[in-house]
């Protein structure tokens, strides 16, 4: 069977298996498991076992479960309520501010969680149901949230991140690095966008009242809210970039601060505990079958000889290397509105990062300008992850389309990020470029 078959028999019948709405992972694995006793017979199934046990036993992988239980810890602990209160004070006299600050707690939330569903439910818990009731716009106030939340995956530790480095054997380190400038600059656009549009449409996010502020000293004790958040980011990033830690030990330092911040606070109980460990479990579980399932996709594609026939299909575009990157970058693009973005990097970074290489890219300028497309993925209709969680919070009154219109300035954002870093990569590489 040639590979030009193999590849188009796989690639339909995924698409397939997903149409019928089965799980990513369950297609992705039952899928190579047929295709592995049709090319090599049940000998190949040795393969499919070692593959999985591989990427099952990743010393990076360890990394994932703590820093998700981190950000739930902080989630479930009230933190972010902590956080959301000061921002309400501090800036909620300024028109915008509230999904100013929406944008801000995000972006800290990003910098402690990894991944995108801990802020998103958070706000759209916390921040919403305010923003809504000072008469703030719909449509702003859910497209601050949704954007801010999609930070999680860009600014480390970021597990998406995770991800692509094992599979493209890059430094963690590194790539969280390369993901700082990129993931403040966009936070920024979303923040210049928010006061831009409230300057000229002053009703769409009302100021607190006058009499509703409170005096500039009493807001400034609100800011002891941010001791924590500041102090785990520190340490965790810190003790990366320093080469103190590896990913994998700093993630152990964030999970018992997340603990010790909770227990600080006063609001460590056994049920906050509990939900923190059972949503750890639940993500983690989620991305570990994932990895297992298109790990083995992946395997028994480049086993039958597909990165030859990637290579040279790539080297045959016109238009040289950068044809290249915007083709790899439309594909991201386009697979993003309909599948995981773990399920994603799992599939592509294999297939991909070679050629990159290979034309004289670097890896870890295109791993983050990949990152910074699955963040597109997040909130590109009709299946972005944060689309949903924002529909499963969102009061009565909000429809889906609601959340689809909110979204599209932010996607926008988006995409002028990507075409920053594409065009100035120093964006990305400097600081990696500064570590030891």
């Amino acid at each position: 069977m040639s590979i030009e078959l193999i590849t188009v028999l796989m690639i339909v019948t995924l698409l397939l298996v997903l149409v019928l709405g089965q799980p990513l992972s369950i297609s992705l694995g039952g899928i190579a498991m047929v295709f592995t006793l049709a090319v090599w017979g049940p000998k190949g199934l040795y393969m499919a076992a070692t593959t999985a046990l591989s990427a099952a036993t990743s010393d990076i992988l360890l990394a994932v479960p703590l820093f998700v239980f981190m950000g739930a810890m902080l989630q479930t602990s009230g933190i972010a309520d902590d956080l959301y209160d000061m921002i309400h004070h501090l800036f909620g006299s300024v028109r915008g501010g509230l999904a100013i600050g929406t944008v801000g707690i995000c972006t800290v939330f990003a910098a402690m969680a990894g991944i995108s569903a801990v802020a998103t439910v958070t706000m759209g818990l916390v921040a919403l149901p305010s923003m809504l009731s000072r008469g703030y716009d719909k449509k702003l106030a859910l497209g601050s949230i949704a954007a801010g939340g999609a930070l999680g995956i860009l600014i480390p530790p970021s597990v998406t991140m995770i991800l692509y480095a094992l599979l493209a054997r890059e430094s963690v380190g590194k790539l969280f690095a390369g993901g700082i400038m990129p993931g403040l600059l966009l936070a920024g656009l979303f923040v210049v966008y928010i006061a831009v549009m409230c300057f000229f449409k002053p009703k769409i996010a009302p100021a607190i009242k006058d009499e509703a502020r409170l005096p500039l000293v009493k807001r400034l004790v609100y800011l002891k809210a941010a001791f924590w958040p500041v102090l785990l980011i520190g340490l965790v990033l810190g003790t990366i970039y320093s080469g103190i830690c590896t990913p994998t030990e700093a993630s152990g330092i964030g999970a018992l601060g997340s603990v010790i911040a909770v227990i600080t606070n006063r609001r460590f109980t056994k049920n906050t505990f509990f939900s923190a460990s059972i949503t750890t479990l639940k993500i983690t579980s989620m991305v570990m079958w994932i990895v297992i399932g298109s790990g083995c996709f992946s395997a028994i594609y480049n086993a039958a000889g597909s990165q030859e026939l990637v290579t040279n299909v790539l080297a045959n575009l016109p238009g040289g290397r950068w044809a290249v990157f915007i083709v790899l970058q439309a594909i991201y693009f386009i697979l993003g509105t309909f599948l995981d973005p773990t399920g994603i990097v799992m599939l592509c970074t294999p297939v991909f990062v070679p050629v990159i290489i290979k034309l004289g890219f670097d890896p870890i300028w295109f791993g983050i300008t990949f990152i910074i497309n699955m963040e597109m993925a997040y909130l590109t209709p009709p299946f972005g992850f944060n689309l949903f969680y924002l529909r499963s919070i969102v009061p009565e009154g909000i429809t889906m389309g609601h959340i689809y219109r909110s979204v599209l300035p932010f996607i926008a954002l988006q995409m002028l990020c990507l075409v920053l870093v594409s065009v100035f990569p120093q964006i990305i590489l400097w600081l990696p470029n500064m570590m030891k």
